[in-house]
């Protein structure tokens, strides 16, 4: 299992609960945790001068650890000090996203996001979205996997994709995200792709992403999994675990060998993303706050090496730039979520 990247970050976690599916349950828990009175959890004694990062999911999934990368190279380059990364998971990130909005003109909060929580956004019908947000900085791209373990009859995507075909009710997908995230999205895009109908295909989600989801794909209750590379680099490195394809336009660095969808005959491109937002309202001394420190982890070789190592892109883009991205990709992904029957 990948090891946390926390050190020398106070964290505080506020569930470690596995999601396996959202459900009609999802608005009573939004009720519950986002309307109750008091101060939210995570909020009492933070230091009056520090930023804070919200993880809208458990503790290591990819949300989790960009935060905590994020978070420890700003201390180890001296930008920022004793800054507080804390998880709310719930909901696909929905809840988290809610939590944001309403620390409307809250300048040291920032949620972090990506492509994950727009799905979740849409596909639970989340009383909010990022529209309600400060755009801040897009950090990375990332590319997804198929992943088997190591004794899995699929030795390649086309064997994989020949039996899903043949039987698509008895091939078992997860991945690290809620309905409407990025492990979530994939297989729908990709069974569509092969000829499969999306609502054929058996999906089991796992809130967190490679801490919940490795045991899952380990001892065989799903037949493959797809996730963020980052994930699983250890157990693919310890030969644990086979990759079949990444869906990026090109081969990934880190798994030379892999070959791409595309590559494979498959004509699919699928990448994620991660960002930072923060709540409504901020000021734009808070806001140019957050640009320029993110901005200084941006050109650190620490950060660089962060990319490298955890097999991410960089995507940086800030102010007007991510705001206009942002928009765009809301849009297309409402688009998507409807266009495979998951609105």
């Amino acid at each position: 299992m990948r090891r946390r990247t926390g050190t020398g970050t106070r964290t505080r976690v506020l569930s470690g609960t596995r999601t396996r599916v959202l459900s009609g349950a999802l608005a009573a828990v939004l009720s519950l945790l986002v309307g109750a009175c008091g101060t939210w959890p995570g909020t009492g004694d933070a230091r009056d001068d520090g930023l804070r990062i919200l993880v809208p999911n458990t503790p290591g999934g990819g949300y989790d650890t960009t935060a905590r990368t994020v978070a420890r190279v700003l201390e180890e380059t001296g930008t920022t000090s004793d800054m507080e990364v804390f998880n709310l998971p719930g909901a696909g990130g929905t809840v988290g996203l809610q939590r944001t909005v309403d620390e409307r003109g809250n300048g040291r909060l920032a949620l972090q996001m990506g492509l994950g929580v727009l799905g979740a956004s849409h596909v639970a019908h989340a009383k909010v979205t990022v529209a309600r947000t400060t755009p801040i900085a897009r950090l990375i791209e990332e590319p997804e996997a198929v992943v088997v373990r190591k004794d899995s009859p699929y030795r390649g995507i086309a064997d994989l994709v020949a039996e899903w075909r043949k039987h698509p009710g008895d091939v078992t997908v997860g991945g690290g995200s809620s309905l409407g995230g990025p492990d979530h999205l994939l297989p729908m895009a990709l069974a569509r792709t092969v000829g499969i109908q999306p609502k054929a295909v058996r999906y089991d989600a796992y809130d967190g992403g490679g801490g919940d989801l490795l045991p899952a794909l380990l001892d065989g209750r799903v037949d493959f999994a797809t996730s963020g590379i980052g994930e699983f680099l250890d157990q693919i490195a310890a030969g644990q675990l086979r990759v079949l394809a990444v869906t990026s336009d090109r081969p990934v660095a880190a798994l030379p060998g892999v070959p791409t969808l595309k590559a494979a005959g498959i004509d699919l491109v699928f990448d994620n993303w991660r960002g930072i937002v923060a709540p409504p309202g901020i000021s734009s001394a808070d806001r140019e706050r957050w640009i320029e420190v993110l901005t200084a982890l941006h050109t650190s070789r620490q950060w660089k090496a962060e990319l490298t190592r955890h097999g991410w892109t960089d995507a940086f883009a800030t102010g007007g730039t991510f705001a206009t991205y942002l928009a765009r990709q809301d849009k297309s992904v409402a688009e998507l979520v409807g266009h495979l029957g998951l609105d």
